[in-house]
């Protein structure tokens, strides 16, 4: 009876993952013949789960109803919760923090002891470098993303890093967690051109607009297109650099936020970026370890690299 229930139990389990599972496949995993499949599948019914056969490949899959019982998690889904709710309790969406901490102490009450402390033994050893990002509103993320996926357009009030107030409409694509921020890549309506915004700086409008057919993402990768915006566009300082190497070589160098790589060649690439100051721009594009040739760029930048270059000469000589 013990074997039998700890069977019905990893069914159960298997059946969660939402997937259509054939009788072969579920009597591979669990051991068994299918017909001590078919025979616990109904089992399963018996206690109030909706197992649905799919007609013609006899295979099962979990319905969703009100009055599923509570879910199974294996050992290593309930570590991956357990470590994903600690570090939302940290994280940048705001009003989230408590619901995340309840969640949390409900799970680990019910881990068997020896999850517990690996779960316990990760938190105790992780450091968190670095502030936390302006939190943003859940309510306003829920209404992005769902306008995201019912491909309605948005009118929302926004600031922009001057303090200026506007009101935007826009199609809104989808929504990117970068750094410490959240971003709305959109289609401004009224720029009649692709825009990026942040968040926490956005105060969606009620109701949502009239339905849209969705565009083709910017560049072809909304991730790649936010990467350059914010690595170059959005920067009082900007310049393009040619690397003597490959883009694939300065790839792992180029981290993200701090410029978009363009292949020319197989011994040549191009980097676009952007700073607050020609000294920082200096010391972002010697840090890639390349040898480079500006290519385009404010004057003070060739004056802060002369700057920086003599710098180093002079900690030299002095050795």
């Amino acid at each position: 009876m013990l074997e039998t229930s700890a069977r019905l139990l990893k069914l159960l389990s298997l059946l969660q993952t939402h997937r259509d599972w054939s009788g072969a496949d579920l009597a591979d995993r669990l051991g068994v013949t299918t017909r001590t499949v078919r025979r616990d599948v109904e089992r399963l019914r018996a206690l109030g789960y909706p197992v649905h056969a799919t007609k013609g490949t006899a295979g099962y899959q979990l319905g969703a109803g009100a009055s599923l019982p509570p879910l199974l998690l294996d050992d290593d889904e309930a570590i991956a919760v357990a470590v994903g709710l600690r570090t939302a309790a940290g994280g940048s969406v705001a009003g989230i923090e408590e619901t995340s901490l309840r969640a949390l102490s409900k799970l680990e009450q019910v881990l068997p002891s020896r999850l517990r402390h690996r779960v316990n033994t990760l938190h105790t050893a992780t450091v968190r470098v670095g502030a936390p990002g302006p939190a943003v509103n859940p309510d306003t993320l829920m209404t992005i993303a769902d306008a995201c996926r019912r491909h309605e357009g948005l009118r929302f009030d926004y600031t922009d890093l001057r303090g200026g107030a506007t009101t935007r409409s826009a199609e809104p694509h989808s929504l990117v967690s970068f750094g410490r921020h959240w971003y709305l890549v959109a289609w401004d309506t009224a720029r009649d051109d692709w825009r990026t915004f942040r968040v926490d700086r956005l105060t969606p409008r009620t109701p949502t607009g009239p339905r849209f057919t969705p565009r083709p993402p910017p560049d072809g990768d909304v991730a790649a297109y936010l990467a350059n915006r914010l690595s170059a566009q959005a920067w009082p300082v900007r310049a393009t650099v040619t690397l003597h190497e490959s883009a694939e070589s300065v790839a792992e160098r180029v981290w993200p936020g701090m410029g978009a790589v363009q292949p020319v060649d197989d011994h040549s690439c191009l980097l676009h970026l952007g700073a607050e100051t020609p000294a920082d721009l200096a010391w972002m594009i010697t840090s890639v370890n390349a040898d480079f040739t500006l290519a385009g760029g404010p004057p003070e930048l060739t004056e802060a690299l002369r700057t920086l270059g003599n710098r180093c000469l002079r900690a030299v000589r002095e050795t």
